[in-house]
């Protein structure tokens, strides 16, 4: 499952502003796995208010984690290319970032040149809109009163298989 976190980019300074007060002193990025449950619904609740919307894309993956990975990637790409997006950035994976640059490359060339957008990979703790995204992979994963909680930011779950 990845998610993408969808923002105007008249709002991203606002946005990386309320990210960054939700951090603990000490914290250097949010995981919403890590924390207890008090804090995982603060973050939830605090999250589902932003001016985000969220898109998830899901494959099941029994041995084949990566072609999942990268058939969500492609989805992504697609999507992105067809709205007009002019940036995606990617939480990297070091070494496997690779495989990301070869599906999007490869789904931009489907594309007119003219939909095409920029996109880099980064650590998380430098990026604070890759929280958003990480924080409703999480609660749509987990489901109940956690999908239910973000379900205002979630524009979209696309289910692959």
């Amino acid at each position: 499952m990845i998610a993408a976190a969808l923002a105007q980019p008249s709002d991203l300074r606002l946005l990386r502003r309320e990210l960054r007060g939700l951090l603990l002193p000490g914290q250097r990025e949010l995981h919403v796995k890590r924390e207890k449950e008090p804090r995982q619904r603060q973050l939830a609740g605090s999250i589902s208010r932003l001016p985000v919307e969220v898109h998830v894309y899901s494959r099941t993956c029994e041995r084949q984690e990566e072609h999942a990975r990268q058939a969500c990637i492609e989805r992504l790409a697609c999507d992105l290319l067809g709205r007009g997006a002019q940036r995606l950035v990617l939480d990297s994976r070091a070494e496997l970032d690779r495989n990301d640059k070869t599906t999007i490359s490869a789904a931009a060339l489907q594309h007119p040149p003219h939909t095409r957008f920029a996109y880099v990979h980064v650590d998380s703790n430098s990026e604070s809109l890759l929280w958003v995204a990480d924080t409703v992979a999480w609660c749509v994963g987990a489901g109940g009163q956690w999908r239910r909680r973000i379900d205002s930011i979630v524009g979209a779950v696309i289910d692959l298989d």
